[in-house]
């Protein structure tokens, strides 16, 4: 009679274990779960400040939400005052094919010279009939001048159109990078302006700004 008693005992126990155990894992779900991903970090303020290669640094400190208002406030107040937009690029040179262009457009409208041809006939066939009229055929030594006189002549003109070209086509290129200096300066000025504009407002509100 013991015996049936320690068996059926048993046998209660081992079913309380079972189900003491299968508790347990439904009461704790999700332990084999990846941990969840770690927050990202919050993206830095823009800074009007440094929009502009300055760095502004309070002298009172303000907080960071008020730095960033009282830089907002100033970086409107400079482009108003001076309209200047520091967002604006820097002037660009020309091309290679726009200074060819215009290169071209000079040699084709530089000065010409003419009437040098005319002008070697009439020298070489005035000598030609002197040398001529010495050796007893002037009409024969001022065809020949004449002749002469217009290759040298024509030679003389071509050279002088040919070197027109090029000082124009010179000529045309540097004036291009002038212009291009000229309106990189300006620019560069205008943003030289504009920061310092900004500095004053920030001076104004007890920042330091370098």
């Amino acid at each position: 009679m013991s015996s049936q008693i320690l068996v059926k005992s048993a046998v209660a126990v081992a079913a309380l274990l079972v189900c003491t155990g299968v508790a347990s894992a439904q009461s704790q779900p999700g332990q084999t779960a990846a941990p969840a991903a770690a927050q990202a970090p919050a993206a830095a303020a823009w800074s009007p400040a440094q929009s502009i290669d300055m760095f502004a640094f309070p002298k009172n400190g303000q907080s960071a939400d008020q730095q960033l208002k009282d830089e907002s406030e100033c970086y409107g107040m400079a482009k108003q005052r001076t309209q200047v937009d520091p967002t604006k690029p820097a002037p660009q040179g020309p091309s290679p094919e726009e200074i060819a262009a215009a290169q071209k457009e000079a040699a084709d409208n530089a000065q010409q010279v003419y009437g040098t041809r005319l002008r070697g006939a009439a020298r070489g066939a005035a000598g030609g009939a002197a040398i001529g009229a010495i050796a007893g055929d002037a009409g024969t030594g001022a065809a020949a001048g004449s002749v002469a006189g217009t290759m040298r002549g024509g030679a003389q003109q071509r050279q002088a159109n040919a070197q027109s070209k090029q000082q124009a086509a010179a000529q045309a290129a540097a004036d291009l990078k002038k212009q291009t200096a000229l309106l990189q300066q300006a620019h560069q000025e205008g943003i030289d302006t504009f920061q310092r504009a900004f500095a004053a407002c920030m001076d104004s509100r007890n920042y330091s700004v370098k």
